[in-house]
C-alpha cells in the first residue's frame, strides 16, 4: 500500500476511534491528590490501567497487567533496578557454588503480611509449586531448570539445577518469581484436595511429589482443575503493598504494608483502575481524577507534554511487537506465505505512521538492549516486487483470503489496519478479528487463529527469556510459543545457549537461533515500542518507569513537582 493510501486508513480509523473514546461522562472529578498530607506523604496514588489484570497469582498468568500489580505484592530473591540490574532482594547474595549448584543467602528479620516470618522453606515451597505439574503454570519455563530446593538454613538456599544455567539470576526477578508464603500455598493445596474430593492429606501430596511416578500424577491430575482457587483471591507477600480489594474489571487497591523491611514509602494506598479507552484515561488525568495514566499511546504524547499540570515519561524498552503466524493451519505452513508476508510489510511506515516516530524498527525478535541481541544480523526490508515473486512460488500463488486477530489496543488495531492494506497488494485478503484481552489470550493459546498481532516483553533482559518461550516446541500455546513452531534445530540451539554457563557460546547459539528465525519467519518482527506514562505533577512526582514497562513507585511523593 502506498503511504498515502495508508494515511487515509489509519486517519478514517482513528477519527473512529476517537469518536468512540471521546466522551468524559465517566470522569471521576475527585482528585486523589485532595486526600494527600500536606508534608508530601501519605495518600492515595491512583493509577489508570488500559487492561485489568488477569489474577493475583504469580503462577496463574503471564501477562503485563497482572505483573504490574504482582510485582508491588511480592519480592522476588533478585530485584531489577530500573535499569534492569539485578540488585538483592529476598536474597541478600548469591553465587554459583558448581557448575549446577547455585547458593542463596537471604533476608533475615522479613514477615509477610499475614504476619508470618519469611524463612527459606517459603522459597522451597513457591519453587517447588510453580514446577509442580498439577499447576500447569504457563511461566514454569522460567524455574524448570531446577531439580530441587536445598533447604540448607533458615535463611540459605541452594538450588540444583539439571544442567548449568548461567541466566538463572535473571530468571529469578521475574514477577513470577515473587515469593509465597508457605501458609498461603498450603492452603491451596489443601482446598484443590478437598475440592476434589481426595482422601490423600497434604503431606502425603507433598510426599508422592518429590518421589514422582505415575500415582503422584494421578493425583496431580484429579486437582489440577482445582488449583488456584485461594492464591487467585488471596495474596501473602512481603512487598510494599498488600491487597486490600479486588473488583474484577473495575479496579484493585492495594495498602502499605507497615512492616515493610526494605525501605520508607510516602503513600498509603495505590488504587488500580481499569479505564480502557485511551481518550478517558487522558481525561480523568488531566482533571486529576488519575494521577497516573499508564500504556499512553503516542498520538496523545504532545497533548501530555504541552499540558502545565501533567508530564509525560518515556523510557526505551525490550518489547517486541510482532505479526505471528499459525502454523498448524494451511497457507501458514508454507515457508514462502511466510516470507511474502514478511516483504510485504514495511515496519517503518508503521512507526511513523501509528507510533508517531516512537521506537524502533525490530531486526530480529530482541531489543538492542537484551543480552543476546546480534546487531550484524541479516534483516528483512520492505520489499514489494520480492513478496509477489515468493507468493508466486508458494503453495497460494493467486493469494487466500485470511483473518488477523487482535485484542483492543489501538496502536495494535491501527497497525493491523496497515498490515490489511499492505497484503492486499499482493493478492492476500485480511479480515480483522478483534477480541478483549482475556479471550484473545485464550483463544490464541487454543490455537484458533490464522495471523494475529501480539507483543512480548524480555522481562529478564537476557536472550533466553526472550527466545525461548516464544519459540521451543515446549512452549505451544500459553507459555509463549502461540505460533506453534516447531524447528529441531532451533529447539537444539536455545536448549545450549541455556545449558552453558559460557558467554561466547551462549551468543553464537542465540545469534543463529536469531537469523534463522528471521529467514524462516515464523513471524514478522515489527517494532520495538517506546513505553510512555502520564503523570499529574498536581497530584504525584517521583514516578518511574523502566524499559520492561514496570510503573516504580519506590520514590512517589505527593505534591506540585514545582
Amino acid at each position: 500500500m502506498a503511504k498515502k493510501g495508508f494515511t487515509y486508513v489509519l486517519f478514517l480509523t482513528l477519527m473512529l476511534v476517537l469518536a468512540a473514546c471521546s466522551s468524559d461522562e465517566n470522569v471521576d472529578e475527585a482528585a486523589g491528590g485532595e486526600e494527600n498530607a500536606e508534608d508530601g506523604s501519605g495518600g492515595t496514588i491512583n493509577i489508570g490501567m488500559s487492561e485489568d489484570m488477569v489474577t493475583v497469582d504469580p503462577h496463574g498468568s503471564n501477562d503485563s497487567a497482572s505483573a504490574q500489580i504482582r510485582r508491588n505484592i511480592y519480592e522476588s530473591l533478585i530485584f531489577q533496578d530500573e535499569n534492569l540490574e539485578l540488585t538483592p532482594g529476598l536474597a541478600t547474595e548469591w553465587e554459583a557454588t558448581e557448575d549446577t549448584v547455585w547458593n542463596f543467602k537471604l533476608r533475615e528479620g522479613t514477615t509477610f503480611h499475614s504476619g508470618q516470618v519469611f524463612t527459606a522453606e517459603d522459597v522451597k515451597a513457591t519453587i517447588d509449586r510453580v514446577n509442580d505439574p498439577a499447576v500447569a503454570s504457563q511461566v514454569a519455563f522460567l524455574y524448570e531448570m531446577i531439580e530441587e530446593v536445598e533447604v540448607v538454613g533458615d535463611y540459605e538456599v541452594n538450588l540444583h539445577t539439571a544442567y548449568a544455567f548461567a541466566p538463572l539470576p535473571a530468571h529469578l526477578s521475574h514477577n513470577a518469581g515473587g515469593i509465597m508464603s508457605k501458609d498461603l500455598i498450603d492452603r491451596d493445596y489443601q482446598a484443590a484436595l478437598d475440592e476434589a474430593g481426595s482422601d490423600v492429606t497434604l503431606e502425603e501430596y507433598y510426599e508422592l511429589r518429590e518421589a514422582g511416578g505415575d500415582e503422584f500424577q494421578a493425583v496431580a491430575d484429579e486437582i489440577s482443575e482445582y488449583i488456584g482457587s485461594v492464591t487467585g483471591d488471596e495474596t501473602d507477600g512481603t512487598n510494599h503493598l498488600q491487597l486490600a480489594d479486588r473488583s474484577p474489571g473495575d479496579s484493585v487497591t492495594l495498602e502499605k504494608f507497615e512492616d515493610f523491611q526494605n525501605g520508607e514509602r510516602e503513600f498509603d494506598e495505590v488504587i488500580f483502575r481499569v479505564i480502557p479507552e485511551t481518550q478517558a484515561r487522558l481525561a480523568e488525568l488531566e482533571t486529576g481524577g488519575i494521577d497516573i495514566a499508564a500504556e499512553v499511546d503516542t498520538a496523545s504524547a504532545e497533548r501530555i507534554q504541552s499540558a502545565d499540570a501533567t508530564e509525560l515519561i518515556e523510557s526505551d524498552s525490550v518489547r517486541m511487537n510482532y505479526l505471528g503466524f499459525n502454523m498448524d493451519k494451511e497457507p501458514f505452513d508454507d515457508p514462502l506465505i511466510r516470507q511474502a508476508i514478511a516483504y510485504a510489510v514495511d515496519r517503518d511506515q508503521i512507526i511513523d505512521g501509528v507510533y508517531d516516530g516512537y521506537g524502533i524498527t525490530a531486526q530480529s525478535p530482541l531489543a538492542p538492549d537484551v543480552w543476546g541481541y546480534d546487531e550484524g544480523l541479516e534483516s528483512v526490508e520492505v520489499d514489494i516486487d520480492k513478496a509477489q515473486e515468493l507468493l508466486s512460488e508458494s503453495s497460494q500463488p493467486d493469494g487466500f483470503s485470511t483473518t488477523l486477530w487482535v485484542n483492543d489496543d489501538p496502536a495494535i488495531v491501527d497497525s493491523a489496519v496497515y498490515i490489511q492494506g499492505a497484503l492486499s497488494e499482493i493478492g492476500i485478503e485480511v479480515e480483522i478479528q478483534q477480541s478483549e484481552w482475556g479471550a484473545f489470550l485464550d483463544q490464541t493459546a487454543n490455537g484458533e487463529h490464522d495471523m494475529f498481532i501480539l507483543g512480548w516483553t524480555t522481562v529478564t533482559a537476557d536472550a533466553d527469556y526472550g527466545l525461548y518461550a516464544l519459540f521451543h516446541s515446549k512452549n505451544f500455546g500459553a507459555p509463549g510459543n502461540r505460533s506453534f513452531y516447531s524447528n529441531e534445530e532451533v529447539d537444539a540451539l536455545l536448549d545450549e545457549g541455556r545449558t552453558t554457563a559460557d558467554e561466547a557460546v551462549r551468543q553464537e547459539a542465540y545469534s543463529e537461533v536469531q537469523q534463522i528465525l528471521i529467514d524462516d519467519a515464523p513471524a514478522v518482527y515489527l517494532n520495538h515500542t517506546s513505553f510512555l506514562l502520564g503523570v499529574n505533577n498536581d497530584g504525584v512526582n517521583n514516578i518511574g518507569l523502566d524499559p520492561v514497562g514496570n510503573i516504580r513507585l519506590e520514590n512517589a511523593s505527593f505534591g506540585n513537582a514545582e
